[in-house]
């Protein structure tokens, strides 16, 4: 395979169909001498090939590291999810997304309340209806939510 041509979508792709069952490779092969390369290329080229070849152990490697910060700082992880997901919500289909399918759960256990949560049929600005779509996250406006997240950290 020739990595010196391989986009980020291929290396996603073929990520996505990797066996990620094989073992990690050793830990003095993992962390034995680096070589700074020399070139823009050549440096691209190795950062592929060795994401794939040492896929588990990077792995490994976030999960160990993700597991001490939340023994060390619990909260920062959690400042850390709420601001993702506040920037997240800054995008219209995840917005959307994210608010119809939570809203779907909580109407098999409450559609009482699953009904509140719906958004406006037709967002009206000084007494007329607004061309412009307005985005909502359980039936209030995204801003709300974008703010509410954000102002947690």
């Amino acid at each position: 395979m020739d990595w010196g041509n391989v986009t980020a979508e291929d290396l996603i792709g073929a990520l996505k169909e990797v066996d990620w069952t094989s073992p990690p490779r050793p830990a003095n092969e993992f962390f034995s001498k680096f070589a700074i390369p020399r070139s823009y290329s050549k440096w691209s080229s190795r950062l592929k090939c060795n994401l794939y070849y040492y896929r588990t152990n990077y792995f490994i490697l976030i999960l160990l590291v993700l597991g001490v910060a939340c023994i060390l700082r619990p909260l920062a992880i959690l400042a850390t999810a709420l601001s993702a997901l506040s920037i997240a919500f800054l995008n219209d289909s995840f917005a959307a997304t994210f608010s119809e399918r939570v809203t779907r759960t909580v109407r098999k256990f409450s559609p009482h309340l699953a009904a509140k949560m719906r958004p406006p049929h037709m967002p009206v600005l000084r007494g007329r209806p607004s061309a412009k779509k307005s985005v909502y996250i359980f039936g209030r406006p995204r801003l709300l939510f974008v703010l509410l997240f954000s102002a947690g950290n």
